[in-house]
């Protein structure tokens, strides 16, 4: 399931763009939601929001909160939301770049813009999805929706990002599956856990911050090599 968000003060273009993106997946034959917000604080006031949507589109020009301070309040609490921005101004797009926006598009190009941001959006989904023989059956998931997995009795939990938190449950080592997932920087913090880094706010006192609010413990031997780790990662110091 797709989750979408549009978030314009225009009632005109968030129907437009709602329109064009039901077109396009309709076509695509993948079961999606878009929910429509008018404003960046109601898309904000919803604390879920942050951690929901697979893709947002913003309006720029927005009264009071407008579409790169909302962007940029979503991008505090998740990395790996696809940001679309939508203006009827060129001016902002080196602000767009700050915040990983996917596309900048204009407004009166919505009609052929569109269709082609959605292309690129799903081939890069389709590149991080991975198989995995659950206890409940074959599932292939996005990689980006996993939060991290967790090691207890014999067995592993996956905790996967739907439009709430799902558990997937598995009879495998978490040795296999950091192996399995080496490519897409999941990281071992504990002998327990293993933690997809992109859902990692940050790293202090022993303790793996994720972005759905929840902590994780890291054991002293581990913390400095884990959090070198993460730093090298996030490209901060």
């Amino acid at each position: 399931m797709l989750q979408v968000a549009i978030c314009d003060d225009e009632e005109y273009y968030r129907e437009k763009i709602q329109s064009l993106l039901k077109q396009y997946l309709d076509k695509q034959d993948l079961k999606y939601t878009i929910q429509l917000y008018s404003s960046g604080e109601q898309f904000l006031n919803h604390y879920e929001n942050n951690v929901k949507y697979d893709i947002v589109f913003l309006d720029i020009s927005m009264k009071k909160l407008d579409g790169i301070q909302t962007a940029s309040q979503i991008r505090t609490f998740h990395n790996t939301t696809f940001l679309v921005f939508v203006t009827a101004f060129i001016d902002y797009a080196l602000e767009g770049y700050k915040v990983n926006a996917v596309r900048y598009i204009m407004k009166d190009t919505l009609q052929t813009a569109i269709p082609e941001c959605m292309n690129a959006i799903l081939q890069k989904m389709q590149t991080t999805q991975i198989t995995f023989s659950f206890m409940d059956g074959i599932r292939t998931l996005y990689t980006d929706n996993i939060l991290y997995i967790e090691s207890k009795k014999h067995k592993s939990y996956f905790y996967y990002m739907q439009s709430d938190i799902t558990t997937f449950q598995i009879y495998e080592k978490l040795d296999c599956i950091e192996e399995t997932l080496s490519k897409h920087n999941f990281l071992r913090i504990h002998k327990s856990y293993l933690v997809n880094m992109k859902h990692i706010r940050k790293i202090s006192n022993y303790t793996a911050f994720l972005d759905i609010d929840e902590k994780l413990p890291i054991p002293r031997l581990r913390y400095q090599n884990v959090k070198e780790l993460f730093i090298a990662y996030k490209g901060i110091l």
